[in-house]
C-alpha cells in the first residue's frame, strides 16, 4: 500500500512545537526534546484515555491498530487528539508476532524504521544495562571490594533478540584473566528494568538517580549493593541522554503519535513512557495511549503503577475486543475462528465481562470497540451488543483496518460522549503499604478471579527481604501469561476455583516496583518453529519485505 507521509517539520509545527523544541531524525522521525514539556507544565491538561483489551488470541487482535484508528476518527471530527505509544521490539517483530506499528491503514509510520532501529532508543538502553553488568563482573575481577555474594548477583545482561538459548549462562569460564566464574543469563531488552525506569522517569537526572539505586547484587549478610557503588551510572545515563526524549512520528493519515519506551506488559509494566503521555495531555486535547495485552496485565499496571507513580488521573478506558476471539474463548480452535459460532461465543463473553468487571474495580468509565473482521456477521454483533447492553456498557463495531479513521468515527463519538457523561473516579487497587503477599493476594482475586496465591519456598525467603531492605512499600508488577486471565495458558475464558503460583520475587528498585512472575513465565523469549524473520528480505533499492 503506497503511503505519502508529511515532513515531520510540519507535524511537529501543528502541534505548537517551537523548532529549538524538536530535533530531526531525518525526514519523517524526531526527537521532542523534555524542555517542550516544561515550558508546558503550568497549562491545561488534555483528556487521558487508555486502550486496553480482552484476553487475545495467541496472533492478537488488533489493539494498537485501534488505538491508532482511534486516534485518526478523532482527528476526522475534529478533536486534537495525540497519539502515545510504546516501541515495538525487534526480538518478537522478528519472532512470532511481526510488525508493531498497527495494521492495514491503521499505522503509525515509517513502519520499518518503527519496528527495527527507529531512534536507536533500544540499542541506548540495552548498552547502558549492559555497561552495568559488565562493571558488575569487573569489579568481582578486581577483588570484590564490595563484597558481593557471587551466588546472589542479580543484575544479568539483556538483548533484543528471542533467544531461549542465553537464559541462564555461565560467564568468566577461561582462565584467571577472563574474570570470575558464575552462573548468569540475559532477559530480553524490554524486560531491562532499565527501560521501565526510562519509561517512568521524570527527566534525565531523575532517570540518573533511579539508576543508581538498582540493586544489582546482595552481600551475604542480605544487605543491598546498588549500582551507584560502581560509579558507572553516570555513563550510563550519558548512553541514555538522547533516548530519554519522546519519539514524534504520525500516522497513515497525519495523526501525530508520540512513540517511546517499550517494555513488555507480560514481564513488565507494559506502559510507554510518563513524559511521552504528559506531553501528549499538554499537546492536544485528548491523549490516547495504550497498556499492553489484557485489562488483567496492562490495564491493571497503568493504574496501580504508571498513574499512581506519575500522578496521572485516567478519564476513561476502551477495551478492545473481537468477535474472533470471543468464539477463541468458547471454545473454537483458532483455525475455525473465520466461521460463525454464535453459541460459542456467547459462552466467551464470560471473558469480556470479566475484564469489564476489572476496569470497574478502578472505577473508570469504560465502552468496548469492537475490531472488525472480515467474516464477523451480523448474529455474532448482536450476541456482543445483547451482552453489553446488560452490562451497563456501550460498544461499538469499528472497521479500523480496511478503513482507517473512516471505519472509527462511530467509536469515536461514543468516546466523546462518555467522556462529557461521566466522571472518572479513579483509585489504584490496594495501598502501598499494604504487605507484599496483600498486594499479591489483592490482584489475584479482584483482577484475575484467583481463589488465592501460592508461594514458592524460595519466594517468602525472598519477599521478607525485600521488606527487609525497605522495599515493601513498593507497587507490584505481576509477570504472567498474558494467554489467560490465570497463570496457566491453556485455561480460556474466565477460569474458576484456581490460584496462581508466585515462583521468583526481584527487586526493581530504580524503576521504583517489585517484580512477581507468575507460572511459567520467562523474561527472555524464544523463537517459534518458523520464526517471522524467515518472511523478512530486502529489495536492491532498500525496501524492506515480510516484516508485516
Amino acid at each position: 500500500m503506497p503511503i505519502s507521509t508529511r515532513p515531520i517539520a510540519d507535524i511537529a509545527r501543528e502541534l505548537g512545537l517551537a523548532a529549538e523544541e524538536w530535533l530531526p531524525y531525518g525526514r519523517d522521525k524526531a526527537k521532542v526534546l523534555l524542555p517542550a514539556l516544561r515550558a508546558r507544565s503550568a497549562g491545561p491538561d488534555g483528556k487521558l484515555v487508555v486502550v486496553t483489551a480482552i484476553t487475545p488470541t495467541p496472533a492478537g487482535d488488533g489493539k494498537t491498530t485501534m488505538t491508532i484508528g482511534l486516534g485518526q476518527a478523532l482527528a476526522r471530527i475534529g478533536s486534537r487528539a495525540v497519539i502515545a505509544l510504546r516501541e515495538p521490539s525487534i526480538g518478537p517483530t522478528l519472532g512470532m508476532k511481526g510488525g508493531g506499528t498497527g495494521g492495514g491503514r491503521s499505522q503509525v509510520v515509517p513502519m520499518e524504521d518503527i519496528n527495527l532501529h527507529f531512534t536507536g532508543d533500544f540499542h541506548a538502553i540495552t548498552s547502558a544495562h549492559n555497561l552495568l553488568a559488565a562493571a558488575v563482573d569487573n569489579h568481582l575481577h578486581h577483588g570484590n571490594a564490595l563484597g558481593m555474594d557471587v551466588r546472589q548477583v542479580l543484575w544479568r545482561r539483556v538483548l533484543d533478540v528471542n533467544d531461549r538459548a542465553l537464559r541462564n549462562v555461565v560467564v568468566g569460564l577461561g582462565g584467571r584473566m577472563d574474570g570470575v566464574p558464575r552462573e548468569g543469563g540475559f532477559y530480553i531488552t524490554s524486560a531491562s528494568e532499565i527501560m521501565a525506569a526510562l519509561c517512568l522517569a521524570e527527566d534525565l537526572m531523575d532517570l540518573e538517580t533511579r539508576l543508581g539505586r538498582m540493586v544489582v547484587a546482595l552481600r551475604p549478610d542480605g544487605t543491598a549493593v546498588l549500582a551507584d557503588e560502581l560509579r558507572v551510572t553516570g555513563a550510563m545515563a550519558a548512553l541514555l541522554r538522547d533516548a530519554v526524549h519522546p519519539n514524534l512520528v504520525q500516522t497513515m493519515e497525519g495523526t501525530p503519535a508520540l512513540v517511546h519506551g517499550g517494555p513488555f506488559a507480560n514481564i513488565a509494566h507494559g506502559c510507554n513512557s510518563v513524559v511521552a503521555t504528559r506531553l501528549a495531555l499538554k499537546l492536544g486535547d485528548l491523549c490516547l495511549t495504550e497498556a499492553g495485552f489484557g485489562t488483567d496485565l496492562g490495564a491493571e499496571k497503568f493504574f496501580d503503577i504508571k498513574c499512581r507513580l506519575a500522578g496521572l488521573r485516567p478519564d476513561a478506558a476502551i477495551i478492545v475486543a473481537t468477535v474472533r476471539a470471543l468464539k477463541y474463548h468458547g471454545g473454537v480452535p483458532v483455525p475455525e475462528l473465520g466461521k460463525e459460532n454464535v453459541e460459542a461465543l456467547v459462552r466467551g463473553l464470560d471473558n469480556l465481562e470479566a475484564h469489564v468487571e476489572c476496569i470497574g474495580q478502578f472505577k473508570v468509565p469504560a465502552l468496548i470497540g469492537l475490531n472488525r473482521y472480515p467474516t464477523d456477521t451480523d448474529a455474532e454483533y448482536k450476541a456482543v451488543m445483547d451482552r453489553c447492553a446488560s452490562l451497563g456498557v456501550a460498544a461499538y463495531v469499528a472497521d479500523i483496518f480496511a478503513q482507517g479513521g473512516e471505519g472509527g468515527e462511530d467509536l469515536a463519538r461514543g468516546l466523546l460522549k462518555l467522556l462529557d457523561s461521566e466522571r472518572s473516579g479513579f483509585e489504584p487497587l490496594y495501598q502501598l503499604d499494604a504487605s507484599i503477599k496483600t498486594k499479591l493476594e489483592t490482584i489475584a482475586t479482584r483482577v484475575y478471579g484467583a481463589d488465592g496465591v501460592e508461594y514458592a519456598t524460595k519466594v517468602d525467603r525472598q519477599i521478607a527481604q525485600a521488606e527487609a531492605l525497605g522495599y515493601g512499600r513498593l507497587p507490584v508488577c505481576v509477570a504472567k501469561t498474558q494467554r489467560s486471565l490465570s497463570d496457566d495458558p491453556t485455561l480460556l475464558n474466565r477460569p474458576r476455583n484456581f490460584r496462581i503460583t508466585v515462583n521468583d520475587v526481584r527487586i526493581s528498585a530504580g524503576a521504583g516496583f517489585l517484580v512477581a512472575l507468575a507460572g511459567d513465565i520467562t523474561t527472555m523469549p524464544g523463537l517459534p518453529r518458523k520464526p517471522n524473520a524467515e518472511g523478512v528480505d530486502i529489495m536492491p533499492d532498500g525496501t524492506i519485505t515480510g516484516l508485516f
